[in-house]
């Protein structure tokens, strides 16, 4: 059986943490954390058109957004006290957006687990990513679905 490729993009993020010493995979992180895209004007003070992401311990909240064409964008916000959530959710909207509906949907769920971080942030912090992806795929789903 062949795995899935990883889209391009986050194809390329894996590969620059795992081309990183274990130790330079955490600075790499916070500047990740430092590029997380601004959640558009229309989702700005309206958190109840987002979803709160439960299994990270700050409040992270995302929505995703499929176009006509079939192409997605995620959003995400993340307090700026919290730069390893904060650097997951860049993470996944740097990689997910763009991207098309049935390609995020082929993103393998231990995404998260395969950049080279498990040994350098908590398990739980790794859950929050996990979560994240995971409330990505479903909306997608449900926004295609509609």
């Amino acid at each position: 059986m062949t795995e899935t490729p990883l889209p391009a993009a986050l194809a390329e993020i894996r590969d620059d943490f795992l081309a990183l010493a274990e130790p330079d995979r955490l600075q790499l992180l916070l500047e990740f954390a430092y590029e997380l895209p601004p959640i558009p004007p229309e989702y700005e003070g309206h958190p109840e058109l987002c979803e709160r992401v439960v299994e990270c311990q700050s409040p992270v909240y995302i929505v995703v957004d499929v176009d006509d064409d079939g192409v997605v964008a995620m959003h995400a916000t993340a307090p700026m006290e919290a730069p390893t959530t904060r650097g997951f959710a860049s993470i996944l909207a740097q990689g997910i957006t763009g991207l098309q509906a049935d390609e995020v949907l082929a993103i393998p769920d231990d995404f998260p687990q395969s950049i080279g971080l498990t040994r350098a942030v908590s398990p739980l912090r790794i859950s929050g990513m996990t979560g994240m992806l995971m409330r990505a795929k479903r909306q997608v789903r449900a926004k295609i679905a509609a």
